[in-house]
């Protein structure tokens, strides 16, 4: 049996360009440089750190430097190729703990002890082996679990702004996500990318206080980390859930914020490389780089758990068709879109139900998941509420006497819908379903929207099949009060007049 010796990394002081967060280097002496391949970079002053080969080429390699190329020079800059791609250790005892964007601990609890090392750009899913995602995760947000559900498996981006409030859903659906059922293990793997020290802190002492923290593992870059820094932490966020869903047999939630903060360091590093821009100045792969993040979602055959995916991204300008959500949308399935119009109403989450689209839904839901009841009554609301918006216009024109006594009833829908239904607590945990077996429970997402539903007579409900509507339909919700509808929710009524919802 042969004796190898372990070949130590030598150096080479051949850098010969230093621009943005990229060095190159000359590599005609050096051995089979891999792309991707981790460097160590010695500074002139003695600092040692860290990079990652980003093009390797016959007799040049261009370096992305994660801590910034600040201080480095081409005559005193010296490189160690260490022949191996970047990997991350992972461990079970990772849940509780906090990461900085490179996957340093900073929660002064010491370095995690790992079970495994493992290359952060992960494994192919073989299609073959891909089952399709089905399964229920409850997020206790009535827009999401009521009209757009999330399944097991799934990626379902939120499409926001800048200065709505996807920080906060993203906080209260990482402290209130979990899959029905007494035996599953879940956890929430999150990742803030270009965030500031405020939103950090936010983030953390949400979680800390709420007790979320310990089925949470936490990634952070901050706004003034290097933005090359933001091209792998959504890596390693996803290195660690696969590792907890396919080793660990848990189901995994991860949860991506803010993803145009990634593209824009995407788009930074392609300039410095001087490569031919694509629309607005993003790269032209992006499409491509985009899919070797969300396509890590997914359930495995012979794997029990699985990795959930819902990245947030902020859309300038608020425009839909932005590079950035117009090729997320085409590699997920659906979108959850906040709306600036029920921001400005004062209505959180200011879910804008919809433009809206989960398109595994009907996977997730029904009898045994839901509840049989779920799409039939998701169905005729969202039709009675799109109908209700028009009817608001349609008010703006000819006023409200024009209006017929069902058209009232429908704007009355509406009305109630967003002030009720979508109108939700920072802390309000809605559960999907309510025990029946005592009536309704106006706590629970689709109990809530029977009551909603009752504004109207059964025969207005053409959606949902009679047998539905004779085991669900409160009919003793309903009651007339000097020609006003009455609404009762919670055990109070609550007057729904049309004076007072438009």
């Amino acid at each position: 049996m042969e004796n190898k010796i372990l070949e130590i990394p030598k150096e080479y002081k051949s850098v010969i360009e230093v621009k943005g967060p990229l060095i190159v280097v000359d590599v005609k002496d050096v051995k089979a440089v891999m792309y991707g391949e981790v460097v160590d970079i010695k500074s002139g002053d003695g600092k040692i750190l860290h990079g990652q080969v980003l093009d390797a080429m016959e007799n040049t390699a261009i370096i992305q430097v994660f801590e910034g190329t600040s201080g480095l020079d081409t005559k005193n800059t010296s490189i160690k190729f260490l022949g191996e791609t970047m990997k991350i250790d992972v461990s079970s005892s990772m849940l509780g703990r906090i990461f900085d964007g490179a996957g340093r601990p900073i929660d002064e609890k010491g370095p995690i002890i790992p079970e495994k090392r493992i290359d952060i750009n992960g494994l192919p899913m073989n299609p073959s082996a891909r089952q399709f995602p089905r399964d229920f995760v409850q997020t206790g947000i009535s827009t999401i679990d009521g009209m757009n559900t999330l399944v097991r498996g799934q990626k379902l981006p939120i499409f926001s702004g800048s200065g709505l409030t996807h920080n906060r859903l993203a906080a209260q659906i990482a402290k209130q996500a979990k899959v029905l059922g007494k035996e599953e293990s879940f956890a929430v793997v999150f990742a803030a990318m270009g965030i500031t020290a405020e939103e950090a802190h936010f983030f953390k002492s949400e979680f800390a206080s709420s007790g979320a923290l310990q089925k949470i593992v936490m990634f952070q870059n901050l706004a003034d980390d290097p933005a090359i820094e933001r091209i792998i932490t959504p890596r390693l966020a996803l290195t660690t859930a696969e590792y907890l869903a396919f080793e660990k047999d848990m189901h995994v939630l991860v949860i991506l914020t803010d993803m145009t903060n990634y593209c824009n360091a995407l788009r930074e590093i392609s300039s410095a490389r001087e490569e031919v821009p694509g629309r607005r100045g993003y790269p032209g792969y992006m499409y491509t780089d985009l899919s070797t993040i969300y396509e890590r979602a997914g359930r495995i055959t012979g794997k029990k758990g699985t990795v959930t995916q819902i990245p947030i991204l902020t859309m300038p300008d608020d425009d839909i068709t932005h590079p950035i959500p117009d090729l997320t949308g085409y590699i997920t399935e659906g979108q959850i879109v906040l709306g600036r119009g029920l921001h400005m109403k004062g209505i959180y989450p200011p879910i804008d139900v919809l433009p809206c689209l989960s398109r595994l839904m009907n996977q997730g839901i029904g009898e045994g998941k839901t509840r049989e009841d779920h799409k039939e009554v998701a169905d005729q609301a969202y039709a009675l509420y799109a109908e209700g918006r028009d009817l608001r216009d349609l008010v703006a024109v000819v006023g409200e006497e024009a209006l017929s006594p069902r058209d009232k009833l429908v704007l009355t829908f509406a009305n109630v819908f967003e002030n009720e239904f979508v109108t939700q607590g920072y802390d309000d945990d809605r559960k999907i379903a309510g025990d029946t077996s005592n009536g309704l429970d106006p706590s629970a997402t689709l109990d809530k929207l029977w009551h909603m539903l009752s504004i109207l007579p059964k025969n207005e409900l053409i959606r949902i099949k009679e047998k539905t509507l004779q085991k669900y339909y409160p009919e003793d919700k309903r009651g007339k009060s000097k020609g006003k509808e009455e609404f009762i929710l919670g055990g109070e009524t609550t007057d729904m007049s049309i004076d007072n919802y438009i």
